[in-house]
């Protein structure tokens, strides 16, 4: 049984109160529109309306079915708005705030998805504050490490963890040390964060415990994450960096990584949105493609 058949007929003819209204509205005749009121109310029954040659009302059956039909026809309506958007190719500006150190690995993820969606225009903000998303104006930011309550949509994006690095010529001269503990005999290069803390270095305390601190003095410190890796590939010593920052010295051979059983899980990468956002074409569309582009990056 078609559920709708003859639903929107008697929807405009009890909204008009008049057949022929309705059948102006539908763009049908006035027989026709009579005819499957006529046939609704055989499916159902029940007299729905009650028709003089002055005007025409509805019975208390037929005030009871156009409530709930108003429903299942709104109802109806969104749900296929729904899928229609959901299909419609997104379009117009996404603003996408993200910190210099996610950079090398979201733009050219961002330039695909700009490719795949021309009719998109994306506005990238770098920056290592927390940005105001409302105030500013941001459809989605991406955040590195744990994220405070709020209301705020959150999407994970990856997860990372620490690797401990060197480069071949550091390792053949001072050797490979086979646990933390062994670190106090090693030049160590450490990071200076924006507040002029010195970021102590995270393990495990045996292969799958539990995540540890381990300090350690600083050969040389810096307050900028690439000058680590740059120090390190020069021999300098061992420095301590996430995993997405090393791909390229990796692949190179410019450095190796030592401790690998005692690497520590690192901060997670969210994408924020405000509620309700997500369902916009153009923020699902930047969403989606991320997620499906980065699920590869926690494969270790």
């Amino acid at each position: 049984m078609d559920l709708f058949t003859g639903v929107l007929p008697f929807l405009h003819v009890a909204e008009e109160r008049s057949f022929r209204k309705a059948a102006e509205r539908l763009g049908v005749t006035v027989a026709a529109v009579s005819k499957a009121v006529r046939k609704l109310e055989e499916d159902l029954g029940a007299r729905l309306l009650e028709r003089t040659s002055r005007q025409v009302a509805l019975t208390s059956e037929g005030a009871a079915f156009l409530e709930r039909a108003r429903e299942a026809v709104a109802q109806m309506r969104a749900a296929r708005e729904t899928v229609a958007q959901a299909h419609r190719a997104p379009k117009g500006p996404v603003t996408v705030s993200l910190p210099f150190i996610l950079g090398p690995v979201l733009l050219p993820r961002l330039a695909r998805l700009q490719a795949r969606h021309p009719q998109l225009t994306l506005h990238v903000r770098m920056s290592d504050r927390l940005s105001k998303l409302v105030e500013e104006q941001v459809d989605v930011a991406i955040r590195l490490g744990g994220l405070e309550d709020s209301s705020l949509v959150a999407r994970r994006l990856f997860s990372t963890r620490w690797m401990t690095l060197a480069s071949p010529a550091y390792v053949a001269r001072h050797g490979t040390p086979e646990h933390p503990s062994q670190l106090e005999r090693h030049a160590c290069l450490k990071f200076v964060d924006p507040r002029g803390l010195t970021r102590e270095w995270h393990f495990r305390e045996s292969p799958g415990g539990r995540p540890a601190v381990v300090r350690t003095r600083a050969a040389i410190d810096v307050d900028h994450g690439p000058a680590l890796l740059d120090l390190a590939a020069a021999g300098a010593g061992l420095c301590q960096v996430l995993d997405f920052m090393s791909d390229a010295r990796l692949r190179e051979g410019a450095l190796v990584e030592v401790l690998t059983e005692y690497a520590a899980e690192g901060p997670p990468v969210h994408a924020l949105c405000l509620p309700g956002r997500q369902s916009v074409p153009r923020v699902r569309a930047l969403l989606q493609h991320l997620v499906e582009e980065l699920r590869a990056v926690t494969a270790w």
